[in-house]
């Protein structure tokens, strides 16, 4: 086995898993993961919760507790994930010291439901920082146009933010402008801005999916020759975006009052196309002062066989432009295919939530005690 993890952590790429469930925890093996993998950090996922809920991996005491005193499924989520959540910011905590604050961080997502509602997400953001209280958490918010209002928001009361569901490069500027609005009023209000730090999740391998469905339609040589292209061209797209944005005078004014950049996180870099190289998006994805988020699959796979060779980022943006040119020439439009994707993921992420929502209720259901 080569030590490829290394390599790539050596690069300034952040390795996160994108996993979490109390099993994990308990089992040693989170601990296991940050030791021998050079994981330093988690992002949460609702499908995940709902399949380790359902399959009883170490909930079933905790469940039986909520459903005798009759909680809410709604509450009885909450209880549990923000559970997980703390126990795995307090595994991550001298990652954390370590980094100064950089890594070391647990994400955990506010309701999906209310991706398309800025007040509500602001109050739940709140209400997850406050429950879980460790200050290596971060709350996920969708970078949905409601979403942004609501990461100002947040950020300006001082909690950090993975900002999630990121397709197009016009929706990455806005995250960015709306992470350094939001810097704008904790500074006015003097808080201390080195304690806030935020990520920008931009999805990878949905947009090849997406895009490369649309050229097989097409099936002309050109079209097929343009596969597996969009998803890689669009996030180097985005670390170029990143550069310039944060090499601004409005940036070089936070930075001096001690802000820290948000980092671009590269998300859904599970590869889904058998035809490519299951590490593709790691491989192909690396520049400095990034964070890739992997299932893990993807992990060992990288652990095994990623062929890291240096940064693959920084001098691409003209190739990286002319194939998303190349398909938009094809009639594919770059606008729709982004549209689609961030309608898809909200609604996906909400089925997600519906699902855990359903197995939740099922368990309190099968562990409420009998009257009396």
């Amino acid at each position: 086995m080569t030590d490829a993890l290394k390599r790539l952590s050596d690069e300034g790429v952040a390795i996160w898993l994108d996993d979490l469930s109390r099993k994990r925890i308990t089992s040693g093996n989170l601990a296991e993961l940050i030791d021998q993998q050079h994981v330093v950090g988690v992002t949460t996922n609702p499908s995940i919760f709902q399949k380790a809920i359902s399959a009883g991996d170490g909930y079933e005491q905790q469940l039986a507790d909520l459903a005798a005193r009759k909680v809410t499924v709604e509450e009885a989520i909450r209880m549990i994930t923000t559970a997980d959540v703390r126990d795995a910011a307090d595994i991550l905590r001298p990652v954390f010291d370590a980094t100064g604050g950089q890594d070391g961080r647990v994400s955990i997502e506010v309701d999906p439901r209310l991706a398309h509602h800025t007040t509500p997400t602001i109050a739940e953001a709140k209400q997850l920082a406050w429950l879980v209280d460790r200050p290596n958490t971060l709350i996920k918010i969708p970078a949905t146009k409601a979403g942004l209002p609501a990461i100002t928001e947040v950020i300006g009361l001082g909690i950090s933010v993975n900002v999630t569901l990121i397709f197009s490069l016009e929706r990455y500027r806005e995250v960015m402008d709306a992470y350094l609005a939001g810097l704008e009023k904790a500074k006015a209000a003097g808080l201390d801005l080195s304690l806030i730090r935020s990520v920008a999740s931009f999805f990878v391998s949905r947009v090849d999916t997406e895009i490369d469905k649309r050229l097989e339609k097409l099936g002309t040589d050109e079209a097929k020759a343009l596969k597996g292209k969009a998803a890689l061209a669009n996030a180097r797209l985005a670390y170029e975006a990143y550069e310039e944005v944060f090499s601004s005078d409005r940036w070089a004014a936070l930075d001096k009052a001690g802000a820290n950049k948000q980092r671009p996180l590269w998300a859904s870099t599970g590869v889904k196309d058998p035809a490519f190289k299951d590490t593709l998006y790691v491989d192909e994805l690396v520049a400095p002062g990034t964070v890739n988020t992997m299932p893990e699959a993807t992990l060992e796979a990288t652990a095994d066989h990623g062929a890291i060779t240096g940064d693959t980022v920084r001098g691409t943006y003209d190739a990286a432009r002319a194939d998303l040119e190349a398909i938009g020439k094809l009639g594919i439009s770059y606008d729709d295919v982004v549209q689609v994707l961030e309608d898809e993921g909200v609604e996906k992420f909400e089925a997600s939530w519906n699902d855990l929502l359903k197995s939740t209720e099922a368990e309190l259901a099968r562990l409420a005690p009998s009257e009396g």
